[in-house]
């Protein structure tokens, strides 16, 4: 029978290069043999995309709390069904850009529904599908560029004030601190091929 595939998802705040180190990362995992396949959050697969679309577009105030925090729990819900469970049952590795740790982080924390809240509406919707190690990209004053370039309102989310983000990256150290032996803070200061290598390090327990 094959074996179950590993399931790592990546987190951090807006502007700390994560973009460039799932490719980098998932590269690196190929580069050792393994069946590698990337997905991202919110999305994933093709109702998870469509809710996408209404969580990143319009103005702020489009959803309450509440609301932002279930639509990412049903797209997230989708996503695992029809894509990260079927990759992993095949043995394949699923490396996710975000999953529920940002809205444990993003909604539950800097949102301010309470990351137990949030935590127990998603797992419902993944059925224990908790990824096997969640990477969260680290660095000092982190995202100043990224927030300036959503400011024009594309990403409603990633356009939100300093503050909110402040909170956004207090959450998912406390998420870290909580869960040590899922979540693995990662610093993402230094050369790109540097933080490669830190996010495989943290890694090197679970690769065959």
């Amino acid at each position: 029978m094959t074996s179950r595939g590993r399931f790592i998802s990546l987190e951090g705040g807006e502007g700390v290069g994560k973009s460039t180190q799932v490719k980098a990362l998932a590269d690196a995992l190929r580069g050792r043999g393994l069946d590698v396949i990337v997905t991202r959050e919110p999305g994933g697969s093709e109702g998870a995309e469509r809710i996408r679309e209404l969580l990143l577009s319009g103005a702020d105030d489009r959803w309450g709390p509440q609301a932002e925090a279930l639509l990412f729990a049903a797209a997230r819900a989708d996503h695992t069904a029809k894509t990260i469970r079927p990759a992993l049952e095949a043995g394949q590795w699923v490396l996710s850009d975000r999953f529920i740790d940002s809205s444990l982080a993003y909604q539950g924390g800097a949102g301010g529904l309470g990351i137990e809240s949030v935590r127990a509406i998603n797992a419902f919707g993944i059925a224990g599908d908790f990824p096997d190690r969640t990477l969260i990209l680290t660095v000092d004053e982190g995202g100043k560029r990224a927030r300036a370039r959503d400011a024009d309102g594309s990403d409603r989310i990633g356009g939100r004030s300093d503050d909110y983000h402040r909170k956004v990256e207090a959450a998912f150290r406390i998420i870290a601190a909580e869960e040590p032996d899922r979540v693995t803070l990662v610093d993402a200061s230094g050369a790109p091929e540097e933080v490669t290598g830190r996010l495989l390090a943290a890694l090197q327990d679970l690769l065959p």
